[in-house]
Order: C-alpha cells, then sequence, then structure tokens
C-alpha cells in the first residue's frame, strides 16, 4: 500500500514502516544513544510515543489525518540499542474519527500501549 501521509519524517526519529495495509501499519525502530537520558542507557518516552503515534498515523494513511488524543500506557523501560515495533490497528471509524489502537513490543514483551483518536481533516492543518 502506498503511504501518503507523514512523507517526510524522520525515521531514525520515528520508525521506518515494514507493513501498511487499511486500518493496520508495522513500523520498527532501532533505538540508539542519542535517545537516552541517562548513563543506563534509558531511552527517553517521547520516542517511543512518536514510534506509536507514527504507527497510528499510518493505520489511518491520509494526507490530512491528525492526532486529536491519546490514552497511553509506558508498561516497561527500553535500552538504547534495542529494537522496538510498533504495531496499529483501528478499532472504530465514525466519520472522520478514527480509534486506533496501538502496542509497542520488544520481541514478545510489550512496552507500551494505547488508543489514539486521529481526525481527518479537509485541509492540512496548517493551511
Amino acid at each position: 500500500m502506498k503511504i501518503i501521509t507523514h512523507e517526510e519524517i524522520n525515521s531514525k526519529l520515528c520508525g521506518t514502516p515494514v507493513n501498511v495495509e487499511p486500518d493496520f501499519s508495522r513500523i520498527e525502530l532501532k533505538t540508539d544513544d542519542s535517545m537516552k537520558v541517562d548513563k543506563q542507557g534509558l531511552v527517553h518516552g517521547g520516542f517511543v510515543f512518536g514510534l506509536a503515534d507514527y504507527a497510528a498515523m499510518l493505520a489511518v494513511n491520509d494526507p490530512n489525518v491528525v492526532l486529536g488524543g491519546a490514552d497511553v500506557k509506558f508498561l516497561k523501560p527500553v535500552k538504547a540499542g534495542e529494537k522496538v515495533v510498533a504495531e496499529a490497528k483501528t478499532t472504530s471509524k465514525k466519520g472522520r474519527k478514527h480509534i486506533v489502537f496501538v502496542t509497542v513490543h520488544r520481541n514478545e514483551e510489550t512496552v507500551f500501549s494505547g488508543e489514539f483518536t486521529c481526525f481527518i481533516l479537509d485541509k492540512h492543518v496548517l493551511l
């Protein structure tokens, strides 16, 4: 499926699409030392959230999709150097409102989950 949203996103910061289908996406992010917050190598949660948000946007895959809100849980820490994978699945659609559930895994372990409320606007949010 052709990606038609977030076309200029930095994959180093937000992940690389592995699979994008209608109402579903899978994105991988290889974390690195530039994402850590301390000497122990803890990755800042914003990078994990950014990965999950990007996965939600790709599950909707519309040029004018925006995030309206998110209810998320950080379940396990991520360490610099680890690969995490986000999977996003649309769970409901009501007009322009899409609810997308996203999980982020490290191997078989869930490190993050959340429900993202996405909206498709008539035009780009900055126009």
